[in-house]
């Protein structure tokens, strides 16, 4: 067994090489499945051989040299050996005795080509988007079925399900292991960063669950667009996306209190806000807006560096984000955005102003269960007085969010208009 600072180190490697080991395996395999199965044999032989002999000076190699080995193994039994036995062969031969080059410096060559290939064959549009999600976190994130599971609150036979269909598919459509030129790239380009953005705000903001967070969700998101942004340096959108990522994760340290209670983004110490993040995310988007017009991540971003260059939550210029969802809100309608917009026009022209764009929200159907629609408007007829009226939209907030640090923030902020009403004492 190895001692426990050992398999930590074996650990952090995998996480580190086990997306560009995944997609050089399915380059010379052209089977995603077979390809996470040989790997993970490697790193069932590094388990048991690197306590005995050492972590080889190329940890990133070794994977791969075992990986392939055991690929060849895998066809011969199958009976699919013949030309894939001699590409495999020809490749082991040529490649590995070379190291893995680094990630940053890989824009051209077969480490990072494959890397790319790999984003876009796990989020391709003929998978359904629970599958995308799913299979970016395994192959990409590095994360286990029951490390996903548990991210998404969802049974560990449904996430198994979900990949082992996700990777089926693959096959069986053929799905070429390759990123589309063009117009083909173009088009799939929305499909990975909405896979991104879908993971990093089950992070941001978990929709179900006891925790108002999962940072490691973020994380790992994040990881994945820098990759992206180095791999498709041209493509402003995956700078403007990798911008808001970065500027919203700031900000972790100082939205959970040390209850785990959320802690709103007008309320929050701003001096616990990450510098570096900031920093990294205001020259991301600075290289999106080289190239406008501006798509719906760049715009998004530039709403957080508003937030992010306000020293105090009085700096804040609402005025310019109230704009910048107005352009949002043009170019992607959707009735979240006008939610966002009315609060941005509430905090510039007053909560009147809100209020009366937050009416025609109120009326649509696709909003009825949003408990952000019902805590928005609490807000906002707390802050007109009508006290009586907010509890009750405070309240109908909390039936409504299946997360548990949600609901209680719902309910004290109820308590807090009955308290002022006289209602409570």
């Amino acid at each position: 067994m190895p001692s426990a600072d050992t398999h930590r180190a074996i650990e952090a490697v995998w996480r580190i090489e086990s997306a560009g080991l995944i997609a050089g395996l399915t380059r010379v395999t052209r089977d995603v499945g077979l390809a996470e199965e040989v790997a993970q044999d490697a790193l069932v032989a590094a388990l048991e051989q690197w306590p005995q002999t050492g972590m080889p000076e190329n940890a990133g190699a070794w994977l791969m040299a075992a990986a392939k080995n055991r690929a060849i193994d895998q066809l011969r039994r199958k009976k699919r050996l013949t030309q894939k036995q001699d590409e495999i062969g020809r490749d082991i031969e040529s490649r590995q005795e070379q190291a893995m080059p680094d990630l940053v410096t890989a824009l051209d060559d077969d480490f990072g080509d494959d890397l790319l290939r790999l984003i876009f064959m796990a989020c391709h549009p003929v998978l359904p988007r629970e599958a995308r999600v799913a299979l970016t976190l395994r192959l990409l994130g590095g994360l286990t079925t029951t490390e996903i599971a548990r991210a998404f609150l969802v049974p560990e036979p449904t996430i198994a399900q979900r990949i082992v269909r996700a990777k089926r598919t693959l096959a069986e459509k053929q799905v070429p292991f390759e990123v589309p030129a063009g117009a083909q790239r173009a088009e799939r380009l929305p499909s990975v960063l909405e896979v991104l953005y879908l993971i990093f705000n089950e992070g941001y903001a978990a929709t179900a669950g006891g925790d108002w967070m999962r940072p490691a969700l973020c994380e790992e998101a994040l990881r994945v667009g820098r990759i992206l942004a180095e791999l498709v340096p041209q493509e402003a959108e995956v700078h403007g996306l990798v911008a808001l990522m970065e500027i919203q994760a700031s900000r972790t340290a100082a939205r959970v209190g040390p209850g785990g209670e959320p802690i709103l983004l007008l309320e929050q110490n701003r001096t616990r806000w990450d510098r570096l993040l900031i920093r990294r995310g205001l020259a991301a988007l600075e290289r999106a807006e080289r190239q406008p017009p501006y798509g719906p991540y760049t715009l998004q971003a530039a709403i957080a560096a508003c937030h992010a260059r306000a020293l105090t939550a009085d700096q804040t210029n609402w005025h310019e984000i109230a704009q910048l969802y107005e352009l949002l809100g043009q170019q992607t309608p959707s009735p979240i955005i006008e939610l966002n917009r009315a609060v941005a026009v509430a905090m510039a022209d007053g909560p009147a102003a809100g209020l009366a764009l937050l009416e025609a929200l109120l009326q649509d159907e696709s909003l009825r269960d949003y408990h952000l629609l019902h805590s928005v408007y609490g807000d906002f007829l707390k802050k007109l007085g009508r006290l009586s009226e907010a509890r009750e939209a405070f309240e109908r907030a909390a039936t409504l969010t299946q997360n548990a640090r949600e609901r209680e923030l719902m309910l004290k902020r109820a308590q807090e208009c009955g308290s002022e009403s006289g209602a409570i004492s």
